[in-house]
């Protein structure tokens, strides 16, 4: 079954329901790289997860030496150190949902399948390859290991257009879709924003059925971490109680505002961040 969204004209926030006491909070996990700009990567991450009340806790995979407009060093953490940040964390913290996104090499992408293999809780993966000013973050060699490691640990995959094709090849975004679900992946989240057009299309794929997210492009530079923080906030829905593809729509509407009102932050000289405490700074 395939529906349609409509397009997004009501503002942001929606209401959130709430699966728990009021004397607890939703709690995510963000394995990822460290932004020093501050727009993407687990800076990005946090920053979703506060705006949809969530409490955010983080594994640093690596640190970058990143601004607005360029990625200008990458240091790697090493695997056990990865690996022990996320047991650490696992062994204390109830943990709602899980959120991976910046892993570079097939033994961390192994390091990470082996310290989560506890956890049975869902799984956002987001396979960060490339950076908005276009330096790469994910090894070709790790592309493999991605796909045989992680992609059945994963109730939801978020590939934008080009990290599809770097996946399973040319064809159509549904093509693409059922050759990632048939990788193993739970569902797939296909990401329009590389795609031409005055109407933005996002396209989730289920075992179950199809939907569509549209809505006007924004005519803005400012999208310095959209994949990180919509990601994240799918995240946020799915550890609040929400259903995947309700989480996904919430995301989109959170997301399309926080584009909308990017340039009101006036951050960098390149591609600056969009406003993800748009609902909340007045």
């Amino acid at each position: 079954m395939r529906t349609s969204h409509p397009l997004w004209p009501a503002p942001f926030p929606i209401l959130i329901p709430e699966p728990r006491g009021y004397d607890m909070v939703a709690k995510a996990l963000t394995i990822a790289g460290s932004d020093s700009g501050g727009g993407a990567g687990i800076q990005a991450d946090l920053k979703a997860f506060s705006a949809m009340g969530v409490y955010g806790a983080s594994v640093v995979t690596a640190v970058t030496a990143q601004n607005t407009k360029a990625v200008t060093a990458i240091h790697p953490i090493p695997d056990d150190i990865v690996a022990a940040q996320i047991k650490t964390v696992l062994d204390d913290i109830q943990i709602d949902v899980v959120k991976i996104g910046m892993l570079g090499t097939p033994s961390l992408i192994a390091a990470v399948a082996d310290a989560l293999a506890g956890y049975a809780g869902p799984v956002v993966l987001d396979p960060v390859m490339v950076a908005k000013s276009g330096d790469t973050l994910l090894a070709d060699s790790a592309i493999d290991a991605l796909k045989s490691i992680l992609f059945a640990r994963a109730t939801l995959l978020t590939p934008n257009l080009p990290e599809a094709l770097k996946l399973v090849g040319e064809g159509s975004t549904q093509a693409q879709a059922k050759a990632l679900l048939d990788l193993g992946v739970g569902a797939v989240l296909m990401k329009g924003g590389h795609a031409d057009g005055e109407i933005c299309t996002d396209l989730f794929v289920s075992r179950t059925g199809t939907q569509d997210f549209s809505a006007l492009r924004v005519n803005t530079r400012n999208t310095h971490g959209t994949g990180c923080s919509y990601s994240s906030a799918i995240a946020a829905g799915l550890a609040r109680g929400m259903a995947l593809s309700d989480a996904v729509g919430h995301a989109h509407t959170w997301l399309h505002q926080a584009i909308l009102h990017a340039d009101e932050l006036h951050v960098g000289q390149g591609h600056g961040p969009v406003h993800h405490f748009h609902a909340l700074w007045k």
